[in-house]
């Protein structure tokens, strides 16, 4: 028991000189190689701690390995734009003055229920509500309200269609039908196929967004007394 103590003691200083080592962004905006290097030291870490039959070198080697290994790539990603896009990627922007841009949510393997919850996280509920977001190579989201912004709002916006595709739960929420829905689109010059995002507040209030198209605010006839 003695033992398991003292090796356990080693690693934690090790770690704790190690982490310090790396700099506080380590801790509070992992960059994606951060966290894999993280990651793996911690499970080394647990290795020589819980089995006495290994060397305590072995784990203290492998942690300074992977902090040497850290700082090489840390020095790359300093040297220049190229390679800090390879190592961390870059910041999308993924809403601008025409609205939500599907394309770069797309190359961040992100959905337009990936973006709503990121906004709501941060005291936003309506896409229109910003100007500008941009997803940071951390994964944070990074906002720019828009001036305009509604003040208050009745209800969450429901998103109705995305990216061409009814929401069957949100459109019986508003109690309406696939039919309701593709005829308004088509009175706003829109086909299902061709609009990209569809959301609709209690009040009935629509943000449209059409395919290689400037959003719009429009308004949905909403069957009398639905909530949500």
């Amino acid at each position: 028991m003695i033992v398991t103590f003292i090796r356990t003691t080693v690693i934690f200083i090790t770690l704790v000189v190690v982490m310090r080592l790396m700099g506080k962004r380590q801790i509070g905006e992992m960059q994606p190689f951060e966290f894999i290097v993280t990651l793996i030291i911690a499970d080394l870490a647990c290795i020589p701690m819980a089995d006495v039959s290994i060397p305590l070198v072995y784990g203290i080697v492998a942690i300074l390995a992977l902090f040497l290994l850290h700082q090489l790539l840390s020095i790359l990603e300093t040297s220049g734009n190229f390679f800090k896009k390879v190592i961390s990627g870059k910041p999308s922007v993924v809403i601008d003055t025409n609205g939500v841009n599907i394309s770069e949510l797309k190359s961040n393997n992100l959905g337009v229920d990936d973006l709503i919850e990121a906004m709501r996280a941060q005291g936003y509920f309506s896409l229109d509500d910003l100007s500008y977001a941009i997803f940071e190579s951390n994964g944070k989201l990074s906002p720019l309200e828009n001036p305009n912004k509604q003040k208050t709002l009745s209800s969450v916006p429901l998103l109705v269609v995305n990216q061409g595709k009814i929401n069957d739960y949100n459109a019986t929420l508003i109690k309406s039908n696939n039919e309701k829905i593709t005829a308004f689109l088509k009175e706003k010059g829109l086909s299902l196929k061709n609009t990209e995002i569809m959301t609709i507040d209690g009040n009935g209030r629509v943000y449209l967004k059409g395919k290689n198209k400037k959003y719009a605010i429009e308004n949905f006839p909403l069957t009398e007394g639905v909530k949500w």
